[in-house]
């Protein structure tokens, strides 16, 4: 199987690292839509007990990333553009929800942390440095969901960054244009945030969540008929 064995120092639970392991494979294309997943294979190729992978592979189910089907088993699931775009909108819903929440609970050394990552932002910016806006992008976002102490929603938005990964560039600002633009939206969730303004910051992130889609070219979800 095209998955590495875990390394025996790792400290996190072995169905954690096993569920871990599992989700980067999928996510970075090792484990390919529609491959046929054997139990006892992954056991073998990450050098562990099946029991471990049951665990990890249950929880892949709950996050949509692996399916149970007849006469076949489980397999990785094919996750289509019209589903991605669809995930996308709960997502900048959700978030946007939590920056309201941020705003409203954050502690003022978050603020702090926000506006270095914002400097760093515009460095990167300046640097044309894809790399580092992404990290610093998913930094922002992580601190502003933990500020707001709500673990459902901190563990939903979790739940979804598998789809979001599938969905999106490595790296964010796929032109030269994005880059800046990016920053700017960054910056203006940070001041509605320093405002204390619940309102302003749902709709500036949620807003940032969706055009983010459309730069990263996830197509709007087709409407039915």
């Amino acid at each position: 199987m095209p998955i590495e064995k875990l390394a025996e120092e790792e400290t996190l639970s072995l169905g954690e690292r096993a569920y871990r392991r599992l989700r980067s494979s999928i996510l970075q294309g090792a484990l390919a839509a529609g491959a046929r997943i054997s139990e006892r294979g992954l056991a073998s190729a990450l050098g562990i007990s099946a029991q471990p992978v049951r665990e990890a592979l249950r929880r892949l189910e709950k996050d949509g990333l692996v399916v149970t089907l007849p006469r076949r088993g489980t397999v990785v699931a094919e996750i289509g553009p019209e589903r991605l775009a669809e995930l996308g909108r709960i997502r900048a819903a959700l978030e946007g929800v939590a920056a309201a929440l941020a705003a409203e609970r954050m502690s003022e050394d978050n603020l702090v942390t926000l506006a270095q990552l914002v400097r760093q932002m515009r460095a990167a910016t300046a640097a044309a440095d894809h790399e580092a806006l992404a990290e610093c992008n998913e930094r922002f976002h992580a601190l502003v969901q933990g500020a707001t102490g709500n673990l459902f929603l901190i563990r939903s938005l979790e739940a979804l960054d598998a789809y979001d990964a599938l969905g999106r560039p490595r790296a964010l600002g796929s032109t030269p244009k994005e880059l800046p633009r990016v920053l700017r939206e960054h910056a203006a969730i940070l001041a509605a945030l320093k405002a204390r303004d619940a309102t302003l910051a749902e709709a500036r992130m949620r807003a940032h969540v969706l055009r983010s889609l459309v730069a990263n070219r996830v197509p709007s979800p087709a409407p039915r008929r």
